[in-house]
């Protein structure tokens, strides 16, 4: 999302960081720097004079001049205006002190209100433990009903049931009565939108938010769509009265202008941003890890919290367990990849590395192929439960029946046994060496599974 901001302020500061001691003339050719690199970032032109006159006042003056790192303060004086920019300690979706918690989603068409609907369903039921009930009251667009009843279905949470004929307050009413009665904790309005705002929409949003009274009215907007996504937010605000912002598409290819504006230009909080289609791909916005992130100091901390989320406990265990015994089959080399893939895939790893920045030219031309894990699984897959787990039986014969099998060439096959072989030299490596610590110690790559480079 912000690789090219990213790019152009790491370039900057380290020219800043290269110098002993700052000049007022050093400050101003990085402000004016910086001022390019938001404006291209297609951040709102008001939003950039704010943010570089806030960090100049700061970066001429005495604590700067008299740091021992100066360019070092700067770039912490950049990281804390982000970090205020983008809404300071963040905001988290707020739950009614007595059920039901009613939820209003609004936004235009097409920017993913009903699939953020079900995602947001999902999060609070897997994450708080929440019973929600998911209601459609887009009569406008062909199956949207029906849509999200199947997006429901999936995340595993209630619909209401699909009464034909019956108008967006009329659903309303009956969906506000369905979660009182029969006890759900959280009742989801997915709200019709159109390809352009229009009194129509703005009546029907007005009508419909009158009668639930939502303790959240988050509009769901395309970070694709740069500033239309903030002048959108900003007409909202103002029609209907946000509580906060749902940011999709966060993990695409836009200039991340739309994220850096939002909260300036409405004053409403980004509180959820969506990082791809699957319906778990929906993440709490942080703004002081988006700081860090956008100055490539990295985000271990959501790395380490998507891994809790996803990781088996019990499966870790016995990983573990089989680790120290310098035991590691191919069916163990499946969980690993399995793992990789429910972290966001390399990219999304690498993506929350401290100073992958500064080696992404490195990694483009490494030209990393995120579908080398679905194949190396259906190999796997291919093979008996006693190939996978004594890969010495596989022989020639028994490597042309499992390229067969999985779609692949016989040289994929030796390829992935040979990196199944690495990895297993390396598991003994470090029992040998006295655990995952003596090894690092040794120069040694951490364990996340060898072959999606190129060989």
């Amino acid at each position: 999302m912000f690789e090219n901001l990213s790019s152009r302020l790491t370039k900057v500061f380290d020219r800043l960081k290269g110098r002993g001691v700052l000049s007022e003339e050093d400050v101003g050719t990085a402000m004016r720097e910086i001022r390019v690199a938001l404006l291209e970032a297609d951040v709102a032109l008001p939003v950039v004079k704010d943010f570089v006159a806030g960090v100049r006042e700061k970066a001429v003056g005495q604590e700067v001049v008299k740091s021992i790192s100066p360019g070092q303060m700067v770039v912490k004086i950049v990281h804390d205006h982000l970090k205020e920019l983008l809404g300071g300690e963040g905001d988290e979706i707020r739950l009614a002190g007595s059920p039901p918690t009613v939820m209003l989603m609004a936004g235009l068409q097409g920017s993913g209100k009903t699939t953020s609907s079900a995602k947001l369903a999902r999060r609070l039921r897997a994450r708080d433990r929440k019973k929600v009930l998911l209601a459609s009251l887009d009569v406008q667009r062909p199956a949207a009903q029906h849509q999200l009843e199947v997006l429901a279905q999936q995340a595993e949470v209630a619909s209401l049931p699909i009464v034909q004929g019956q108008q967006p307050v009329e659903i309303t009413r009956r969906a506000l009565d369905t979660a009182r009665r029969e006890g759900f904790d959280v009742l989801i309005l997915d709200t019709a939108g159109r390809l352009s705002i229009d009194e129509a929409l703005m009546g029907e949003l007005v009508q419909v938010r009158d009668l639930a009274q939502p303790h959240e009215t988050l509009l769901v907007a395309d970070a694709l769509t740069g500033q239309d996504a903030v002048n959108t937010a900003r007409i909202f605000n103002e029609r209907i009265g946000l509580t906060g912002i749902v940011l999709t598409r966060m993990d695409g290819d836009a200039r991340g202008g739309a994220a850096l504006s939002m909260r300036h230009v409405t004053g409403r909080p980004i509180k959820l941003v969506g990082m791809g289609e699957k319906l778990d791909a929906l993440e709490a916005f942080h703004p002081e890890r988006i700081a860090s992130r956008i100055l490539d100091m990295g985000d271990v901390v959501s790395l380490v919290e998507k891994a809790a989320e996803t990781i088996d406990k019990d499966e870790a265990e016995k990983l573990s367990k089989k680790l120290q015994k310098g035991n590691f089959d191919l069916e163990d080399m499946r969980a690993q990849l399995q793992q990789v893939t429910k972290m966001g895939g390399m990219g999304g790893i690498l993506g929350k590395l401290p100073g992958v920045g500064k080696i992404k030219k490195q990694i483009a031309e490494a030209n990393i192929d995120e579908r080398i894990i679905v194949r190396q699984c259906a190999i796997i897959d291919s093979m008996t439960r006693k190939e996978r787990r004594n890969p010495r039986l596989i022989d020639g014969s028994r490597r042309k029946r499992i390229a067969r099998g999985s779609g692949t060439e016989v040289q994929e096959v030796n390829r992935l046994l040979k990196q199944h072989r690495q990895m297993q030299d390396m598991m003994k490596q470090m029992k040998k060496a006295g655990g995952l610590k003596g090894l690092l110690g040794r120069g040694m790559p951490p364990g996340l599974p060898p072959g999606l480079l190129p060989r």
